[in-house]
């Protein structure tokens, strides 16, 4: 029963996550909101929903394993097999925006600090405050490329007559569907963890944060077919800090998180492994379907090394 349970309140989760971003856009729209604020703060941050409420609930059950590999294994998922599988399935990534000088570092540096924050074992909450103003600052950055990002507006909500009436009670079911996904989804992983014999650390760091890396997944893949590779890799980096950061930050206000480095130290390692080659990969503008293999070969070394 935990198994049906898992499933169905984790595409609860996803579906009402997608509800609150399609719905707020329009909202946004509505009143004349720049298209900037819309694809840095919708976007990016939106497709990072599933992943806050997972592990903002994991936290307040003091879940603190499920709180940190559910983010641990969403980034890793993003890099290694969501940004894999847009190297393979696009005809040809060739990206506009110099995503080497302008974000890389970004999709680094969160990574950074998390490992200097974990070097007592704990994520306080000062330091969760702290992963919240690293989301601010990364925010205003992005502002000085508003006029860039105005291409990442859905066109479709452009034209769609608005409805308030319509837009209330989808935000409505949204929210209702993502908080009760979340507590549904962390409870029933807990007792899937159990039955199993193993970890809650590595049902989050593979079930848990592969659902909640499925909004990244269609996004990047959807504006990697449709040649907005921009989009596509801009959404994965935005995504990953969004994680480290709000997703973290939140997560340690609410109770501060516990990490056992040494055990959990491969995932650890991992993640900053993706990390840098992100980094390399937009250094050398190695948007290939070699890079995308080298990623997926990375994903199921993680995979094969939590089973």
């Amino acid at each position: 029963m935990d198994y049906i349970i898992f499933v169905v309140s984790l595409g609860a989760l996803i579906y009402g996550a997608d509800f609150i971003i399609n719905e707020s856009e329009k909202i946004a729209l509505h009143f004349n909101i720049s298209s900037f604020v819309i694809g840095a703060s919708l976007i990016a941050v939106g497709t990072s929903l599933p992943e806050m409420a997972a592990s903002m609930t994991a936290s307040y059950y003091h879940k603190s394993d499920m709180a940190v590999a559910n983010v641990i294994g969403s980034v890793i998922f993003n890099i290694s097999l969501v940004l894999g599988l847009v190297f393979l399935i696009a005809k040809k990534v060739s990206p506009k925006r110099d995503l080497f000088q302008k974000d890389s570092a970004w999709g680094l540096f969160p990574v950074l600090i998390f490992i200097v924050m974990i070097s007592d074992g704990v994520i306080s909450r000062f330091e969760g405050v702290m992963f919240i103003f690293v989301m601010v600052a990364y925010i205003i950055f992005l502002s000085s490329d508003a006029k860039e990002l105005s291409s990442e507006v859905n066109e479709d909500l452009k034209k769609e007559k608005f409805n308030w009436l319509k837009s209330i009670l989808l935000l409505a079911v949204g929210f209702v569907l993502v908080i009760f996904g979340a507590d549904y989804t962390i409870n029933s992983a807990s007792n899937i963890a159990r039955s199993l014999g193993v970890s809650e650390w590595v049902i989050s760091l593979l079930l848990i944060a592969f659902g909640t890396s499925l909004p990244e997944l269609v996004v990047s893949i959807k504006a990697a077919r449709k040649g907005n590779a921009d989009m596509a890799i801009g959404n994965i980096i935005g995504s990953n800090v969004a994680n480290f950061t709000m997703v973290l930050g939140a997560s340690a206000i609410i109770n501060p998180l516990i990490i056992n480095v040494s055990k959990n130290l491969f995932d650890i390692i991992s993640v900053l492994v993706v990390s840098v080659m992100l980094v390399f990969i937009t250094a050398n503008r190695l948007y290939s379907k070699s890079a995308g293999i080298v990623l997926l070969v990375m994903i199921a070394l993680v995979i094969e090394h939590s089973l």
